[in-house]
């Protein structure tokens, strides 16, 4: 069994993923970057989300000898120019502060009217070998801003995404609804022939 390194230390993506590539009859054996903890996080310094799942895979590919799999997503405003981005997580100025990041862009975007209000999650999910060989996907969830949060499933923009045809936000979605059409699940599910050409 050839074993696939995932560079996150968040255990859902590693369930998440795991299932997509035992689903599609996959022999891996997928862990997180917890199994190596002496390797230290990789600083995303790209300006696309292809650009940092890249850094990271590569960066775990060459520490560890495995193949390895990185992902980096975003909220993409259209009125914004795509903004927030690459800079999702820090968009009010700390990483990982998902209420002030928040409260940010709904304060941004508090003149904006409904039909103005498009907006997508997207993600880059990226393959290195140690041997340098690499391929990147994506996935994108589009949708609309509710002007205030709802829900208290998810993180981060979830409790104001509303996804396209649908009348909830991605908060209010059961986990098992959110993976079904999220921009990972989307893009994990295209990894699964990169896995499978490449890995054998």
């Amino acid at each position: 069994m050839k074993r696939l390194i995932l560079a996150t230390r968040n255990a859902h993506k590693v369930t998440e993923l795991r299932s997509i590539l035992t689903g599609a009859g996959l022999d891996v054996e997928l862990v997180g970057a917890d199994a190596y903890p002496e390797i230290p996080d990789v600083k995303e310094t790209g300006v696309t989300f292809a650009e940092n799942a890249l850094l990271k895979a590569h960066a775990l590919a060459r520490a560890t000898g495995l193949p390895a799999v990185a992902d980096d997503s975003g909220l993409c405003v259209d009125v914004l120019g795509g903004a927030p981005g690459i800079f999702s997580a820090r968009w009010a100025g700390r990483h990982g502060d998902d209420k002030a990041n928040l409260d940010l862009l709904l304060a941004q975007l508090s003149d904006i009217a409904e039909p103005h209000r498009a907006a997508h999650f997207a993600c880059a999910a990226a393959l290195a070998l140690p041997d340098g060989t690499e391929r990147v996907v994506e996935g994108r969830l589009r949708g609309t801003l509710r002007h205030e949060p709802a829900g208290t499933g998810g993180f981060g923009y979830d409790p104001i995404l509303q996804p396209d045809g649908e009348a909830r936000t991605c908060a209010e979605l059961s986990a098992d609804e959110k993976n079904a059409i999220s921009h990972r699940g989307q893009a994990f599910r295209a990894l699964v022939p990169v896995v499978r050409e490449l890995l054998g």
